[in-house]
């Protein structure tokens, strides 16, 4: 069975909660019209249709728009290589879905990024903590409307108290000729 048709047997079990399958280069997407029926949708994916694998859960911050984020599930049938990628909005107001870690334990590590990064929570997560941040820390560095330059931390003694902008990012370096090392921030500026 072909990713289409997999996508199309999805959009018969849930009729309306899905829309058409649409296809860009040769990638299958489905959107999600409810996000608290994700869990119901992937686990028809992955018991009835072989997609066993998780890739990935990624978010989409849509910032001044609503609904605000997009959460993209990359979903594969490790058996035939199909792939296809759920998507659901969730508004800012609730900023809140279901997990699926009772559908593919992977979404762990995932769901815990995109707390931490978002600020989006996932109900149901057996361990919801930050997982690259330091728990405490009061803002969600992804957002679109955090500042390149960073913000200031509360917090002194745990890590630093002053803006840290994003040293050696692709925000910060300088357009130029010279290769990559000597674009380096810190190069230029080896007193910091």
């Amino acid at each position: 069975m072909s990713a289409l048709e997999s996508a199309n047997k999805i959009k018969a079990k849930f009729g309306d909660l899905v829309t058409e399958p649409t296809e860009f280069r040769g990638e299958i997407t489905l959107k999600i019209a409810d996000a608290e029926k994700i869990c119901d949708v992937c686990l028809f994916a992955k018991k009835q249709l072989g997609f066993d694998f998780l890739v990935d859960i990624s978010s989409v911050d849509n910032y001044g728009e609503d609904p605000r984020w997009t959460i993209v599930y990359h979903l594969r049938a490790i058996g035939n290589g199909d792939e296809i990628r759920l998507k659901t909005d969730v508004s800012e107001e609730k900023s809140e879905l279901p997990s699926i870690i009772g559908v593919w334990r992977t979404a762990n590590w995932h769901e815990r990024e995109i707390y931490d990064m978002m600020g989006i929570r996932f109900a149901g997560h057996p361990d919801l903590r930050r997982i690259l941040m330091w728990e405490g820390y009061p803002y969600h560095p992804l957002r679109k409307d955090f500042p390149l330059a960073g913000k200031s931390s509360e917090m002194p003694g745990v890590v630093f108290t002053k803006p840290a902008p994003l040293e050696g990012g692709p925000f910060v370096t300088l357009p130029s000729s010279a290769d990559a090392i000597s674009r380096e921030p810190r190069v230029r500026n080896p007193e910091e």
